[in-house]
């Protein structure tokens, strides 16, 4: 069984969208997704620096743009359950889920970039009013680094799975964290990104969201859609969606997230464009199961081999 998933915020590097706009009508696609929304894509997709796609507000469409581009390439789009090469589920890291949400036909890839581009703007501005940020724990007992993190106050707001936990809060409570790390932790990143997603500072954003959501009609999902708030399979289009907006303001649990594959008997792992950050946590969370990162197209011909061989196992 194949699983597709989509990477969240911070996948991004400069340029990365150049090799996939050479696709036969990937521009003209890019194009008319970039009107749609009021943000030039390929712009910020091939030659903005590293700072211009770190905003918020930039990052998130193009992560989405890029992800629904890749997956395209690949066949039928959105999938089918009872289409032939269909992923037998789909999943996405935190903006990644709408992403996997235009995979399983809950959202059209309109709706899906539409919802995103507004979700950026209001998470940025509520990044605006407090400096917040966040920073990876790689090493150490979840349950050990939870609780130093609740001391510090801070939100666990990514709990990846192996041995990855993502911490968010305020620069000086970061800092903290940087000078006093939980017992067993070999390091502590600070991430790119510009603020403490995934917690109550985004709060207004959920209001926000939640006003843009109103006027979206989502379908049922055409195949399994893994969530990340609990990492449970979602059955309607419309809870699907009221996670997505709740999801703003609550922590990512990927780790619960690849559980599920595991119960699902799940076999191998693509990701899409801009791939890489999932799948090294396949690799050591999911042993035994074969994994590939969409990165240029490039990789389109290994991708379509690993669908013919676990699409419908």
């Amino acid at each position: 069984m194949l699983v597709l998933v989509a990477p969240g915020q911070g996948a991004q590097t400069p340029g990365f969208l150049t090799p996939w706009l050479e696709l036969p009508g990937a521009a003209d696609r890019v194009a008319a997704w970039s009107d749609a929304i009021g943000l030039d894509l390929a712009h910020y997709g091939t030659q903005a620096d590293a700072d211009a796609i770190r905003d918020t507000a930039v990052a998130q469409p193009l992560l989405v743009a890029a992800g629904i581009l890749s997956a395209t390439a690949l066949g039928a789009y959105p999938f089918a359950a009872d289409a032939a090469g269909a992923p037998g589920a789909v999943a996405g890291h935190s903006v990644g889920e709408f992403t996997a949400a235009s995979f399983a036909g809950i959202l059209d890839d309109t709706a899906a970039l539409t919802l995103v581009r507004k979700r950026g703007l209001a998470m940025a501005d509520a990044a605006a009013v407090t400096e917040t940020g966040m920073s990876a724990l790689l090493g150490g007992d979840p349950e050990v680094s939870v609780a130093h993190l609740e001391k510090l106050g801070l939100t666990p707001a990514n709990v990846n799975g192996a041995g990855q936990i993502v911490a968010a809060g305020t620069l000086e409570q970061l800092a903290a964290l940087a000078e006093d790390k939980p017992e067993g932790v070999r390091k502590v990143v600070a991430l790119k990104v510009a603020g403490a997603f995934h917690t109550h500072h985004m709060a207004p954003a959920v209001d926000a969201l939640a006003k843009a959501a109103a006027d979206v009609t989502p379908a049922d999902p055409r195949i399994t859609y893994v969530s990340n708030k609990d990492g449970q399979a979602v059955a309607t289009g419309a809870e699907v969606l009221d996670r997505l907006v709740g999801q703003v303001a609550n922590p990512v649990r990927w780790d619960l997230c690849m559980e599920t594959f595991k119960e699902l008997g799940v076999t191998a792992l693509l990701e899409v464009c801009p791939g890489g950050t999932l799948t090294g946590l396949a690799k050591r969370a999911l042993p035994g199961v074969k994994t590939l990162a969409l990165k240029t197209p490039d990789d389109l011909d290994a991708a379509r081999e690993l669908i013919a061989e676990h699409a419908d196992a």
